[in-house]
């Protein structure tokens, strides 16, 4: 008796250990639960890779910019999920990443992008490195003659409306961004997650295919604070910060430079109403709905409780 073709070879994914709310970590779990041999490749041996193993993924550490690396961690799978947190170095790891697995035959390379990429070309970019970095990455992959799938999420729940806002909401009772009045369809990259082993799942009818993935409403952040209001059981203001200073507060936080261009540029395409875009594909692919704000804000509510006086 033959078993199922999934459970042959084990499916890579990058990124697995990532950082809070990541895709490739919710990723190997999903992949797992649907039966497939996972190889989650890592930067370094920690706790989060031991939690990888307890899971029941197979962990290869590993650099995406590296050749032999990634073919150890390639050599053997069908399929790939390629994804990277936002890095200078994106495009070379994206470059080498696909020249390997074009030498190893994968069938299926299922590549992490963004949705702004949708509304860039050849002549047309934002101020945002990354975004250029992305687009370049998906001309590369298309020139490659891999069998591509390109995912392009939204904004991320948890970049902006917590690892960035919830100090604010915690201090201040203040949804504190610099967004203006702009309309954004934030979704969680739980979701993402969902869909892209959905994809992994049964690969075949989705190459070539471009995949727009937002969240279930897009609206401002004055919207946005009355749904945390309600979510948390407290007054939530929205502030409109100044972007120059929120940049800043960001540099001083010793984020990247090339990730505070990337937020910014973000930032300032939101108050834009380049962010403000719908559509139902999510749905389309998993048979589910996005997780809208409340249910995010109220899964996160301890990250946003009062840790002192609030300010009045």
């Amino acid at each position: 008796m033959t078993t199922k073709h999934k459970h042959d070879n084990p499916i890579l994914v990058t990124g697995a250990a990532g950082a809070v709310g990541g895709i490739g970590r919710n990723l190997t779990e999903f992949l797992l639960a649907r039966g497939h041999k996972v190889r989650a490749l890592v930067r370094r041996e920690d706790e989060r890779a031991e939690a990888l193993r307890r899971l029941g993924a197979e962990v290869v550490e590993g650099d995406l910019t590296d050749l032999a690396s990634m073919h150890r961690a390639i050599e053997g799978c069908g399929r790939i999920y390629f994804g990277m947190s936002v890095s200078a170095a994106y495009l070379e790891a994206t470059i080498n990443t696909a020249a390997v697995a074009r030498h190893h035959g994968v069938e299926a390379f299922v590549n992490m992008s963004q949705m702004t990429v949708t509304q860039m070309s050849i002549s047309e970019t934002t101020d945002s490195p990354q975004h250029k970095l992305h687009w370049l990455a998906e001309q590369a992959l298309s020139w490659s003659g891999l069998p591509v799938v390109t995912v392009r999420p939204t904004v991320f729940l948890e970049g902006f409306f917590l690892q960035l806002a919830a100090a604010g909401v915690r201090a201040s009772d203040e949804l504190a961004l610099p967004m203006g009045g702009g309309k954004t369809s934030p979704i969680s990259a739980v979701d993402v997650a969902r869909a892209v082993a959905a994809i992994l799942d049964d690969p075949a009818p989705h190459i070539g295919q471009i995949y727009n993935l937002t969240g279930p409403e897009s609206a401002d952040l004055d919207h946005y604070a009355r749904v945390f209001s309600e979510a948390l059981g407290r007054p939530i203001r929205y502030r409109d910060v100044p972007l120059p200073s929120w940049s800043e507060s960001l540099r001083q936080a010793r984020l990247p430079e090339h990730l505070v261009s990337h937020l910014s540029a973000m930032a300032e395409l939101t108050r834009q109403g380049r962010y403000d875009r719908m559509t139902d594909t999510m749905c389309k692919l998993t048979g589910e709905a996005p997780t809208n704000m409340r249910g995010f804000v109220k899964l996160h509510a301890a990250e946003f409780k009062q840790r002192g006086p609030a300010h009045s």
